[in-house]
C-alpha cells in the first residue's frame, strides 16, 4: 500500500486538529496548516493538546500558516469550514503536486467545488460525524466517536482510497470505505439541516431534537433534503441514528420520530452538547456555514424542480441571528414552524 506521508492537515481546528493528532500518534508524518495566528503559535509553542473523553494527550507536529507552505503537496486533508473552501483552494490548489490530491473532511457538498478547481481525479470524499471544539488556542476537545466514511467520487476502489481508508482507521477504527460517498454526504447534509435548526434555540442538540413541539419542522427539513437527493439520483446512507428511509415521502411520522429518538440518544452520549453552528452564533459571534451548506439544498432543488420552503426559511432565520435581527431562543426556532405552516 502506498504511503500518504507527509499528510497535510489544512485547517487545524476541531476536525482537522482531532484527526491530525490521532494520525500523528499512529506514526504518520503530519503537518498542520491554519490561518489563525494565535492557534498556530500556541501549537508551535506547546504542541496541540487533545482533551475530552476519547483521549488526553499532546502532539508536537509542525504547524504553519498557509503562506508558509511549500509546493508539491501530495496528500491534503482539507478541514476548513465550508464557506472558507474557495479561499483555501486559492492558496492550496497551486501547491498540489501533479499526483497530489485533496480529501474533503468537511460538512456539506464541498467535493463539488474542489473537483471544479483541481479535477475529480484529485478529489476524495470523506464523511465524519464526531463532535469536537477548539476550546482555546492550541487545545481541541474531542467529544465522542462517530461515523467516518471515505470514498472516491466515482465509486471506484483502488490503492489510493484503500490507503486513505487505512490512515483514517488510525483516527476512527470503524471507518468505512464506500462506493457511495455521495449517499453519506447527502445523509449528513439532511442531518446538518436539523443541526442548524437546533442552533436557533439556546439549547443543546439533544434537547431540541427531543422536543415534540419542534419535531414536525425538523422532520420536514430532512424530508426536503432527501427529496432533493432523490431528484439527483442519490441514494442516501444511514449513520449514527440517522435513517434516510425514515424521511422519504413513503415513510410515516412514526418512522421519522424513531430516527430522531436514536439521534437524541447518540447526542446524549457526546461530551459536545451543542453544535458548531450554535457556537458560531452564541460564542464566536461570526458567520456560519449556512450558505455554503444548507442553501445548497435549495439551489440543487431548484435545478430539479423541487421546492424546499422550510430549508429556505431556515437559511433566513440563521441570517437573522447572525445579523442580530433575532436572538437565539425557542421563539426563534418556533418561527421556523409558524412561518412555514408546520406548527
Amino acid at each position: 500500500m502506498p504511503s500518504l506521508d507527509p499528510i497535510v492537515i489544512w485547517g487545524a481546528g476541531a476536525m482537522g486538529g482531532s484527526i491530525g493528532s490521532w494520525l500523528f500518534r499512529a506514526g504518520h508524518d503530519v503537518v498542520f496548516v491554519d490561518s489563525d495566528q494565535a492557534h498556530v503559535q500556541a501549537i508551535r509553542n506547546r504542541g496541540l493538546r487533545i482533551t475530552g473523553p476519547i483521549g488526553e494527550f499532546t502532539v508536537s507536529a509542525p504547524c504553519m500558516l498557509p503562506h508558509e507552505m511549500p509546493s508539491d503537496l501530495g496528500t491534503v486533508l482539507l478541514c476548513v469550514k465550508a464557506h472558507h473552501t474557495e479561499a483555501a483552494l486559492d492558496v492550496l490548489a497551486p501547491l498540489l503536486h501533479s499526483d497530489g490530491f485533496i480529501v474533503s473532511v468537511q460538512n456539506g457538498l464541498n467535493e463539488r467545488l474542489i473537483a471544479e478547481r483541481v479535477g475529480v481525479a484529485r478529489t476524495v470524499g470523506c464523511f465524519v460525524n464526531f463532535g469536537a471544539d477548539v476550546t482555546e488556542p492550541g487545545v481541541v476537545m474531542r467529544g465522542n466517536h462517530g461515523a467516518c466514511v471515505v470514498g472516491e467520487l466515482d465509486g471506484t476502489v483502488g490503492v489510493r482510497i484503500r490507503a486513505v481508508h487505512a490512515a483514517m482507521r488510525s483516527f476512527e477504527p470503524g471507518t468505512l470505505l464506500t462506493r457511495n460517498i455521495w449517499g453519506y454526504l447527502w445523509g449528513k447534509l439532511a442531518y446538518g439541516s436539523m443541526l442548524f435548526a437546533t442552533a436557533l434555540a439556546d439549547a443543546s442538540i439533544a434537547d431540541v431534537l427531543a422536543e415534540e413541539e419542534y419535531r414536525p419542522a425538523l422532520i420536514g427539513l430532512a424530508r426536503e433534503a432527501m427529496a432533493v437527493a432523490a431528484g439527483h439520483g442519490v441514494r442516501p446512507e444511514p449513520f449514527d441514528g440517522f435513517d434516510p428511509r425514515a424521511f422519504t415521502a413513503e415513510a410515516t411520522n412514526r418512522d421519522a420520530r424513531a430516527s430522531l429518538d436514536q439521534l437524541v440518544a447518540f447526542n446524549r452520549r457526546s461530551a459536545k452538547s451543542h453544535s458548531g453552528v450554535w457556537r458560531d452564533l452564541a460564542i464566536r459571534r461570526r458567520k456560519t456555514e449556512v450558505d455554503a451548506q444548507i442553501a445548497t439544498i435549495a439551489t440543487l432543488g431548484e435545478a430539479v424542480g423541487i421546492d424546499v420552503p422550510l430549508t429556505t426559511r431556515l437559511v433566513r432565520l440563521i441570517h437573522d441571528v447572525e445579523t442580530g435581527r433575532r436572538k437565539q431562543g425557542w421563539e426563534t426556532l418556533g418561527a421556523l414552524s409558524v412561518d412555514s405552516g408546520c406548527a
